[in-house]
């Protein structure tokens, strides 16, 4: 959404996304008896296939082995949780919903976290509630007035996602939960239908790029 020759997103699409991103990481979290993470959740491993449906990729392989701060490299440093920057924890599941958390303020707000010398969730946390609006929201998406409640309650999700204590962040079965609350959703069949995959031994879903090669997105 943002560079030259860039296509805007509409509401309706971003809102989409991040049902779909939600759904996938709840789905890794569900893993190996809920042990697995992601641990390397940035919007660049969020893939977007030719249906418009996202898919996550690049699993983290910090969870099989030692783990090494040095081993983050500058993009994943945007998204890590205060704990792995202050006191070098380990990626968990809790630091997962802390990046998701980043993921959504680039929806709403259209702005990189490593754009300038600013941290993007401090910068929206600063922002009283009132001026959400006309101060945070990415300027595309002031032609959807009528929607301005769901961008709010968007927000809201964010910023729990956002909460400096790992206990006080939702887990991801509740944010996707919070997501489709958003308009009212009924999510019973695609509910069944995730389970149905909890189950299966093929949890990978493959996406074609415009280059026509193939990139396997691990849920």
């Amino acid at each position: 959404n943002r560079g030259p020759g860039r296509m805007p997103l509409d509401w309706t699409t971003r809102l989409k996304l991040a049902l779909d991103s939600a759904k996938g990481l709840s789905f890794v979290h569900r893993g190996c008896n809920s042990k697995l993470f992601h641990g390397n959740l940035t919007a660049s491993n969020i893939l977007i296939d030719r249906a418009g449906n996202a898919c996550l990729s690049d699993l983290s392989i910090s969870q099989f082995v030692t783990f090494s701060s040095t081993t983050m490299n500058y993009s994943s440093a945007n998204y890590r949780a205060p704990e792995q920057v202050q006191g070098g924890k380990r990626p968990s599941q809790r630091t997962d919903v802390y990046s998701f958390g980043i993921i959504l303020l680039e929806i709403l707000t259209g702005k990189s976290p490593s754009e300038g010398n600013f941290s993007l969730p401090k910068w929206v946390q600063s922002v009283v509630k009132e001026e959400w609006t006309s101060e945070v929201f990415d300027l595309e998406l002031l032609r959807y007035k009528d929607m301005e409640g769901e961008m709010v309650a968007l927000l809201q999700i964010a910023l729990q996602c956002l909460s400096e204590l790992p206990h006080q962040r939702p887990k991801m079965s509740q944010v996707v939960k919070m997501i489709l609350d958003i308009r009212g959703t009924n999510d019973e069949e695609a509910t069944c239908s995730s389970l149905q995959n909890d189950n299966s031994s093929d949890s990978s879903r493959s996406i074609s790029g415009e280059t026509g090669t193939t990139t396997t997105a691990t849920y």
